[in-house]
């Protein structure tokens, strides 16, 4: 069967879900502890209350919040672009929502610094502002998805293709759901309307063209010094041009912590008024990585002309007070990214070799601080435990490990694709999933990962159904993007067994065809 390029109108689909009950296989599972009654935390009660001052909908607020600063204000300190809060409102010489917040909201540029009830107010009112000079009227505003290019202007990107990947680590969280700092957004189905930065290089996709894919459309630029990071370069006026290593050896590495979102931190190193950068930034979520500045060229990371000229400096997103940030997958990855340069460089793989920013002589900075698990770090730099303990993948043509109704059609549209082929359906308000069959070896946590190809016709909100040990959770991935590669769904608890572990349903409101491809679970 040859693939149909079609889209499903948005209206139609919720029209029918209304009508229907969600069935046990796709209905997204919750703790038990929301179907409490409980009292709202004080966080909590500061977003619903920014969230009817200023109509802007709550769970985005929420969403925006988690992926700027993980709901943590630190106490008033500020980011390294210089932004306060939970809602991370910027003061520096080109961004300044945190005085527009306070000419919004009549509060203190001091108030909204410190105080989180304040600065979710005043982050919700820029929001509007921003809602407003787009045009989004009342009824627009009601949903979420229409907020995205005004989500994108609230990141301060410096390019649309950094707007892009600001605005897609929002809407990705409404798709996983948030629990947090006494806050909770559940998961769900969120149609993001990108409009004009639908044609914005995808940052979130695997780098550089491959052999049979179309020529056109945005995508990321490959790194040329290391290929699985996408290449976005930094101010000039933020590093020094060289020649190492003929004008220096490169014998250290130096690892850093944003203080700041990924995308955040790759705009402020394209901002000229930043004097700082580093050679590469690693996402806390799923371990993407983007390069900055090449490795012959001396990047402004270590505070110390000397380790400057010698290193190479790595970024991790995240605050060094908060390990929620410092996922496995970002160990991973940037491991995977120190060994290779100890490699090409001859840097030992030692605490000697491989430093933090702290250890640098004449250091003021803390980071990585004491939540970075060097043990792991290193364990995964040198192989000693940088490979999971068990895993497996399971293909659609995985021999009796996949299922799926004659409804699911078979491709071979896409390069992209795992394997020979991959599956396609068009969503329905039915349950009708795919499954991938696995036989997990012991009851424990495991981590689920994605494979699909992305494309713009694919569905903005494909529901992936996780068989846990307290019962199915659905998490929500838009495949438009962010396809060609794995992309972690998160970790789970699963029972031991062989039965059907991942499922990906075709129930969604979101436009789009719903893709069937690989699951990789590992341990």
């Amino acid at each position: 069967m040859t693939l149909a390029r079609t889209r499903l109108v948005a209206g139609l689909a919720t029209s029918i879900l209304a009508i229907l009950p969600l069935t046990a296989a796709a209905q997204p599972a919750w703790s038990q502890s929301q179907a409490v009654t409980v009292k709202e935390s004080p966080l909590a009660a500061a977003f619903a209350k920014a969230s009817a001052a200023h109509d802007v909908p709550r769970d985005l607020l929420v969403a925006l919040a988690y992926a700027e600063t993980h709901l943590d204000g630190h106490q008033g300190e500020p980011s390294a672009s210089n932004g306060y809060g939970v809602m991370h409102l910027v003061s520096n010489p080109t961004h300044h929502s945190l005085e527009k917040a306070a000419e919004l909201t009549g509060l203190s540029a001091d108030k909204l610094k410190t105080d989180d009830e304040a600065n979710v107010l005043g982050g919700a009112a820029v929001l509007r502002a921003l809602a407003d000079k787009l045009g989004l009227d009342e009824a627009a505003r009601k949903d979420a998805g229409r907020w995205y290019p005004a989500v994108a202007q609230y990141g301060n990107a410096s390019s649309p293709e950094l707007a892009r990947l600001y605005a897609d680590a929002v809407y990705e969280q409404l798709g996983l759901g948030i629990d947090a700092r006494g806050v909770q957004v559940r998961p769900q189905e969120i149609t993001a309307d990108r409009g004009e930065y639908a044609d914005a290089r995808d940052l979130n996709a695997r780098a550089g063209k491959q052999a049979g894919e179309p020529a056109d459309g945005p995508v990321a630029v490959a790194s040329a010094d290391y290929p699985p990071a996408a290449w976005v370069p930094a101010s000039t006026s933020n590093y020094r041009v060289s020649s190492r290593e003929t004008s220096y050896n490169i014998d250290r590495v130096v690892i850093h912590v944003t203080q700041g979102s990924y995308a955040g931190t790759i705009s402020w190193f394209q901002n000229p008024s930043a004097q700082v950068s580093a050679h590469y930034v690693v996402k806390s979520s799923n371990g993407a990585i983007t390069q900055m500045v090449r490795d012959k060229d001396v990047a402004w990371h270590a505070g110390n002309s000397t380790y400057n000229n010698r290193s190479i400096g790595i970024e991790h997103e995240g605050w060094v007070s908060d390990p929620s940030w410092f996922t496995d997958a970002m160990y991973r990855a940037s491991a995977a990214l120190t060994r290779y340069l100890c490699d090409k460089y001859g840097i030992p793989k030692t605490r000697t070799g491989i430093i933090g920013h702290n250890e640098v002589p004449g250091a003021t900075h803390t980071d990585p601080g004491s939540h970075w698990n060097w043990t792991t770090y290193m364990n995964y730099v040198t192989g000693d435990g940088g490979t999971p303990t068990w895993t497996t993948t399971v293909d659609n043509a995985t021999a009796g490990q996949f299922t799926a109704s004659a409804n699911w059609g078979t491709s071979t549209y896409s390069s992209q694709r795992h394997g020979a082929d991959y599956r396609f359906a068009d969503p329905v308000a039915a349950s009708d999933p795919a499954w991938y069959s696995a036989t997990i070896p012991s009851a424990g946590t495991y981590r689920i990962e994605v494979w699909y190809p992305a494309d713009a016709g694919y569905n903005s909100s494909a529901p992936y159904i996780v068989a846990t040990s307290s019962g199915n959770q659905t998490v929500y991935v838009d495949q438009r993007s962010g396809g060609g590669a794995w992309r972690s769904i998160g970790t789970f608890s699963l029972n031991a067994g062989t039965y059907n572990v991942v499922g990906v349903s075709r129930w969604t409101s979101g436009t789009g065809l719903v893709i069937a491809d690989a699951v990789r679970i590992s341990r």
